[in-house]
């Protein structure tokens, strides 16, 4: 597919799904409309492996945008699409309500393009990088699962994308596994290794400037040599992950659970999908810069 993403776009608003329509396909989405959420949901039951995200209204008449995306997340064949709900209804309550349905991604109405952008392009490889990942779990030969105990280190984006498929393998359940492991992985590399902030990765997804910037300093003589280490380990309760980066570490806490005074950000919700989707148990040691993330084996053992 050459497009950058497809996109689904539901308003009752039909001046506002043109102004969507018409900023996302001059960037090269492929975009598609729904003047509903009825007309939303039996788009996606016919297509439910097409779009990369679902750009939602919240507020609609007859089924708005929370009954929506519950229903979404009652498919197995669509509740991994992400999210993203637009919305004047910014009150803390009514953000923590859409979080706890599933919505990871928020903008605000009226929507500010650069922003919408941002969000839109970040939900859209997310998606695909958890597709692709996806794929290759599918592909690795399902005797890994015999392993017991492994290390492994990494240093690059690319070998992280390798190891998190083949590491997924190791766990029942891989496909949910895979995003979680993902997230964490990421966050060893980009914030812990290369120390890139909050602050600095908010506006680097805005400038779609964030590849780039991990790339140059993966070369910088003082990040050049740190790796993310991986502990792999089975027993006959469980089986567990023990990822840590070399840097300083961070404030985990505080990401632990979804936040709607972080709802509207292009990022800031990785740890919190981990805990949520893939995990049994999350747990941070010392400084932040190592995390223990388990995994039920229940029927497996």
């Amino acid at each position: 597919m050459g497009s950058k993403g497809v996109v689904l776009a539901v308003d009752d608003d039909p001046l506002n799904l043109e102004l969507i329509e018409e900023l996302l396909d001059e960037v090269g989405y492929e975009v598609h409309l729904a003047k509903d959420g009825t007309e939303a949901l039996a788009w996606l039951e016919k297509n439910p492996t097409l779009p990369d995200v679902v750009l939602l209204d919240r507020m609609m008449p007859g089924l708005d945008g929370i009954e929506v995306l519950k229903q979404m997340k009652q498919s197995a064949q669509l509740d991994r699409i992400p999210v993203i709900f637009q919305t004047a209804k910014s009150s803390e309550d009514a953000v923590r309500e859409g979080l706890e349905a599933g919505a990871f991604y928020y903008i605000t109405k009226p929507f500010n393009e650069d922003a919408l952008l941002a969000v839109v392009a970040t939900a859209c490889e997310e998606h695909r990088a958890y597709s692709n990942l996806l794929n290759e779990v599918r592909k690795t030969v399902s005797g890994l699962k015999l392993m017991q105990q492994g290390v492994f280190e990494l240093r690059t984006l690319e070998q992280m994308v390798d190891l998190t498929g083949l590491l997924s393998t190791l766990c029942p359940h891989p496909e949910s596994v895979v995003v979680g492991l993902y997230e964490l992985l990421i966050n060893a590399v980009e914030h812990g290794n290369l120390g890139i902030t909050y602050r600095e990765k908010s506006q680097l997804n805005l400038e779609g400037r964030w590849h780039e910037e991990v790339e140059r300093r993966l070369n910088l003589p003082q990040f050049a040599e740190r790796k993310v280490r991986i502990e792999y380990g089975r027993d006959t309760q469980h089986c567990y992950f023990i990822i840590q980066d070399e840097g300083n570490g961070f404030d985990w806490e505080q990401y632990l659970e979804f936040s709607p005074e972080r709802a509207f950000d292009t990022h800031g919700r990785g740890i919190a999908m981990s805990k949520l989707m893939s995990f049994s148990k999350l747990t941070y040691m010392g400084n932040g810069n190592t995390v223990r993330a388990e995994i039920a084996l229940d029927h497996e053992a």
